[in-house]
């Protein structure tokens, strides 16, 4: 009734099919389905779900039709707009819709592709290893001790990486009876995702037969994600520990269609797709696929395109369980048999926080993680029989644990195990800005109340401000010019925090946007490659604030080099918001856009889209509002919980964005 459309369009892009109804703007994202094979993920998914999973999605089958029927006559305006009608849902379009979240919370190019086009250009040396470095790599989910010790194979367990997208993440924690005013367990929750006129969150009270769990829902898959029986709660983040590999594929004019292989030329498999394109001839794409997966060229970042070809393999073409094991964790009455649910559960990795009646928290990362022979940060040879997975982690190897004596336990993305967990995780994690901010907010908070759990939630501390700005102070303590020391002056006064009202918090953001570019730009002569991952360079631009003990700056003088980046942020920011420094707060610049789907269609935009709102914090505060090109609020927290186990009857304090 609520979201008919976007369930529409949802499957359409997960099955490649967006452009029977917009044309040939919808060719790229059609092509980027179309290659991974949703649609064949879905249908291969439902032969091997459950019988009682299958009767499930039967009946909200059946629902969504019966409302299909029941508007025929009064279609949400979006179909009107576009001149089409729904066709009937199936049961696999809610398993397509879970293959394209999956994919998107757990491939990321970037991710690969940026060590890539470093080692291209930096070689596998000092300043290879600098470039990767990423921010608080010493925050870790899991604390030493919390896993039994065992012998490894001498990989690593992971690290963090500076990436692009670090704001794409999500918080949770939750407290035991020890921390709280109350006496009995709290628990908060914000996934991060891209911001939209329509949330693809959808809140639900799901009654009935062994269901009564309330929460959110991904709007066209049945189930809730994440929220809470009467008798557990639980939240959730991104793992991001690696389920995916991306392989560089040896070709030869002499074996067509083939690809090498422990010497052997294998050969390729083919599938033609043909995308239906409104107004427009068919587009016809030919899926090629080697042992590892299909060929990825096209749908890789630009920069890292090429005429070799690349493929990607991925875990989730494999039978993921997911939906069964959410619908496991909605009826779960304890802490036992939430996590007993997760135990068919492949893809995503997720990290889940719970609490339940009895005053049992715990943390557990669920799905399961390829075992390799070794850890690679670009692309592995597809022709190497030494780069191919070896099994998995079993499931009672991942993460996990219950009931620390600390009293609380959080995740942000952020490393989930420290380097002496028996297997490696092959994490590439975000920054541990966001989990270390929270660890300092329980630390320097007594007893905790349900309104200590709403001030985190908000907290725009920047935390790689407290670590960046003395270090940029120090050096440039004698100022090239009387606009860089007016800066510098707002910079000493700021409290660091990311407001609305803030001058510090504005100039330092695009200081340092600057700053990645200038460090980038260093080595980086191309200006597509070091636009493109500039980005990924923020742990290394941190550590040359203060020096530069590898060398990186081998042509230019680095103190000059931060008295440059920081002239070209004031200027940017003059011509942005004019001359007078004192106006320049963190609002005028951060603003949040709720823009549709169909925005871009002419005038849409005026009808369809919402926002336009200052708001606060930046893609590494707990208050999470992302980063763009131009300092704009992307994406953030599009639903935030809190359940408070002493509060009667049972229910969830929660604001959807």
């Amino acid at each position: 009734q609520d979201r008919l459309f976007q369930m529409d369009w949802l499957r359409r892009k997960a099955t490649g099919c967006l452009s029977e109804i917009i044309g040939i703007e919808g060719v790229e994202q059609d092509t980027i389905s179309r290659t991974i094979g949703h649609r064949r993920i879905a249908e291969t998914e439902w032969e091997q779900s459950p019988e009682e999973t299958r009767q499930l999605l039967e009946g909200f089958t059946k629902g969504v039709n019966v409302a299909i029927e029941q508007s025929a006559s009064r279609m949400p305006i979006e179909f009107d707009l576009l001149g089409y009608h729904p066709a009937p849902w199936e049961p696999t379009d809610c398993l397509s819709i879970a293959s394209e979240f999956r994919y998107y919370l757990t491939v990321r190019y970037p991710v690969i592709t940026n060590p890539e086009l470093a080692l291209r250009t930096l070689g596998d040396g000092q300043l290879y290893n600098e470039f990767l470095k990423g921010e608080a790599d010493d925050e870790s989910i899991v604390p030493t001790g919390a896993y039994p010790l065992s012998p490894s194979d001498g990989q690593p367990v992971g690290s963090t990486i500076s990436d692009n997208s670090d704001g794409a993440g999500s918080n949770n924690w939750v407290v035991s009876g020890s921390r709280t005013a109350s006496g009995k367990p709290m628990l908060a929750s914000d996934p991060h995702i891209a911001f939209a006129a329509v949330s693809c969150w959808y809140e639900a009270h799901l009654t009935g037969a062994s269901f009564n769990v309330v929460g959110m829902a991904y709007a066209g898959m049945p189930a809730i994600m994440f929220g809470r029986t009467a008798r557990i709660a639980w939240g959730i983040t991104n793992n991001i520990c690696s389920q995916r590999d991306l392989y560089q594929e040896k070709t030869d004019n002499e074996h067509p269609d083939s690809f090498l292989f422990d010497g052997q030329w294998e050969p390729a498999t083919k599938v033609e797709e043909v995308i239906l394109v409104k107004g427009k001839e068919p587009s016809r794409i030919v899926v090629t696929s080697s042992r590892n997966g299909p060929i990825v060229n096209d749908i890789l970042p630009s920069v890292a395109q090429s005429s070799d070809p690349v493929s990607l393999r991925w875990l989730g073409t494999e039978y993921c369980g997911w939906l069964t094991s959410l619908l496991g964790m909605d009826r779960a009455q304890s802490a036992e048999e939430f996590t007993t649910s997760m135990d068919g559960w492949l893809v995503p990795t997720f990290s889940v926080v719970f609490a339940d009646e009895n005053g049992n928290i715990g943390y557990q990362s669920a799905g399961q993680i390829p075992l390799r022979r070794s850890d690679e940060r670009g692309y592995r040879p597809g022709w190497d029989p030494d780069h191919q997975w070896i099994g998995m982690i079993p499931r009672d190897g991942m993460p996990g644990f219950q009931n620390p004596e600390r009293g609380w336990i959080t995740s942000a993305n952020n490393r989930t195990a420290p380097e002496d967990f028996p297997y490696p995780l092959y994490g590439r994690w975000s920054s541990g800005h966001r989990a270390r901010r929270i660890r300092q907010m329980f630390e320097a908070r007594g007893t905790l109340t349900q309104q200590d759990m709403v001030e985190m939630q908000h907290d725009v501390t920047s935390i790689r401000a407290t670590e960046c700005v003395p270090k940029l102070l120090d050096t440039l303590a004698k100022p090239a010019n009387p606009r860089i020391s007016e800066a510098l002056s707002y910079l000493r006064s700021w409290d660091y925090l990311m407001d609305t009202d803030r001058i510090g918090a504005t100039i330092f953001d695009v200081f340092f946007t600057h700053w990645q570019k200038t460090v980038v730009k260093e080595h980086f002569h191309n200006e597509a490659t070091a636009s493109a991952i500039s980005g990924a360079s923020s742990g290394l631009a941190s550590t040359l604030l203060a020096g530069d003990e590898a060398g990186w700056f081998c042509n230019t003088d680095r103190v000059e080099a931060i008295q440059k980046a920081m002239n070209d942020a004031l200027a940017e920011l003059e011509e942005r918001l004019g001359s007078d420094m004192a106006l320049w707060n963190w609002g005028r610049l951060h603003k949040i856009n709720l823009q549709h789907v169909l925005s871009d269609r002419g005038d849409l935009g005026q009808l369809l889209d919402r926002g336009g709102l200052p708001v606060k914090g930046n893609g590494i505060t707990v208050c999470n509002t992302g980063y763009d090109p131009n300092y704009l609020a992307p994406m953030g927290a599009n639903y935030r919980l809190i359940t408070d186990f002493s509060v009667e009857p049972a229910g969830l304090f929660a604001v959807d964005a």
